[in-house]
């Protein structure tokens, strides 16, 4: 029998997801404040990146540990919702660290702050995604990863804007000064916030147990294939997703952090007026996340296709109000309408396939960086944004394919992808130092974006047919409806 999605516990459970994208996408803003406060390089203003990225890495590597030290799984011994509201805790510690940095002008300490903030989201993530997929039918939990990342580029699109905003003040205030102490404002109501949620999170009906072995059988069309292996790493579908997360998270996370510099280079645009377009390529997500999810209500075909047109026009209107709201001219952002077409039709020829949607989305994110390298002004600025849209839906459908089957060693496995998001930080380091003029110049740096995408296209294809050895075939489920 299909498992109903459980919406009061997917509610709560989405709004770490609303921190994850705030602190990532203002991390964008920070970079070229950084950059100029500190006089550094744009390799070395990446290390913002590097910092925030790299502790998923170091935290995933801190919970394979204390799992092998105690002998079992660390979720399975203190809860799911336990861990979830532990990392909140973590990330809040980490907040503090701005108070003392920022009076002190300490870059070392600013980016050691966001390097903790990193460390309690790398758990809030090993529980929270698993979470997604099982609180429903998990032949539905790649669409409810979409409808929580949809959240999570709601934190995304307004991030850029209040950090922006903390730090330059309002735009009519004419303020082109970046002032490293008002940095720590954000950050330490921030982590008052974590905590509050940690709180809610401990006392909610959020399951802190799960059966993964139940959940691998219901994915199979043919349970009599499904694996059963002693350790994740020996599942080819999810080696090959850690790489993928890998250079997944690196074109996103790169695509965007490259951006002011490549605005500021080529068409003079400020540091303090950079915010709305890093809003727009967030909000990019936001908009195909939300329309990727639409599968997720459960709806009659004829209303989900209406809302697979509406949804993403409802979200591009959410980055207009904020915007707008935060006194930015928008006039010029209403041709990027024009762009949303593109995403959408991918979306309904990939029919709720992640295999079908993460080959498309790849591939479209391949033409996207050729056309903004190849043309100039806002077009090219609006072609590396429109990364966004094709990115938006990537993350749930790798994570899907990488822990399908894998049944008891879905938490091992979760752990081990979510270490694998240090490739935000990494990736955008490789093109921080190959945009320098010595070598391709930032323009140009964003072909290292196109050999990540190249790289999705054909984990889409290997890994159907891995699955589809398994007993689990895609193409089934996602001509047979939800």
């Amino acid at each position: 029998m299909q498992q109903q999605t459980k919406w009061n516990q997917f509610g709560t459970l989405i709004s770490v997801f609303f921190f994850w994208g705030f602190v990532a996408a203002s991390n964008d803003i920070l970079i070229p404040v950084f950059k100029k406060a500190f006089s550094l390089s744009q390799a070395q203003s990446q290390l913002v990146s590097v910092a925030f990225y790299v502790a998923y890495t170091v935290g995933s590597l801190i919970y394979t540990g204390i799992s092998k030290v105690i002998g079992k799984d660390l979720l399975n011994a203190i809860g799911y919702k336990n861990g979830i509201a532990l990392g909140l805790v973590i990330s809040a510690f980490g907040t503090l660290l701005f108070y003392p940095a920022a009076n002190t002008s300490s870059f070392t300490l600013m980016i050691s702050g966001l390097f903790i903030v990193g460390l309690g989201f790398s758990l809030q993530q090993i529980a929270a995604n698993p979470l997604t997929v099982v609180i429903g039918d998990p032949k539905t939990g790649s669409q409810r990863l979409s409808m929580a990342g949809g959240v999570n580029n709601f934190g995304t699109t307004i991030g850029p804007l209040l950090v922006s905003f903390a730090i330059f003040g309002s735009v009519s205030a004419g303020n082109t000064t970046a002032s490293i102490e008002s940095v720590k404002t954000p950050y330490l109501i921030l982590g008052a916030a974590f905590l509050l949620v940690a709180a809610f999170f401990k006392f909610s009906s959020i399951p802190n147990k799960i059966n993964l072995e139940a959940v691998a059988t219901e994915e199979a069309t043919d349970a009599t294939q499904v694996l059963h292996k002693t350790s994740a790493l020996q599942y080819p579908q999810l080696w090959m997703g850690m790489i993928a997360i890998f250079v997944y998270v690196g074109v996103e996370v790169a695509t965007a952090s490259n951006l002011p510099e490549y605005m500021k280079q080529h068409l003079g645009v400020a540091t303090d007026k950079i915010a709305p377009y890093i809003s727009l390529y967030w909000a990019s997500l936001m908009i195909g996340r939300w329309t990727a999810s639409v599968g997720a209500f459960g709806v009659s075909k004829p209303i989900e296709k209406v809302l697979s047109f509406l949804m993403p026009y409802v979200a591009f209107i959410v980055f207009l109000i904020v915007n707008t709201i935060a006194q930015h001219d928008m006039t010029s952002f209403f041709v990027y309408a024009l762009v949303i077409p593109v995403m959408i039709i991918g979306d309904l020829l990939s029919r709720g396939n992640p295999v079908r949607m993460l080959f498309i989305f790849s591939s479209c994110g391949i033409v996207s960086l050729l056309i903004g390298m190849a043309t100039n002004g806002l077009v090219s600025v609006y072609a590396f944004t429109s990364v966004g849209l094709f990115c938006s839906t990537l993350w749930p459908c790798i994570f899907t394919l990488a822990v399908a089957g894998l049944g008891k060693h879905t938490n091992q496995g979760s752990s081990l992808l979510i270490m694998m998001i240090m490739g935000g930080g990494l990736i955008s380091l490789l093109q921080g130092t190959v945009a320098s003029d010595a070598l391709l110049g930032i323009k140009y740096s964003y072909i290292v974006g196109v050999v990540c995408f190249a790289y999705l296209a054909f984990y889409a294809i290997r890994a159907q047919f891995v699955l589809r050895n398994q007993g689990i075939d895609y193409e089934t489920k996602s001509s047979g409806g939800h």
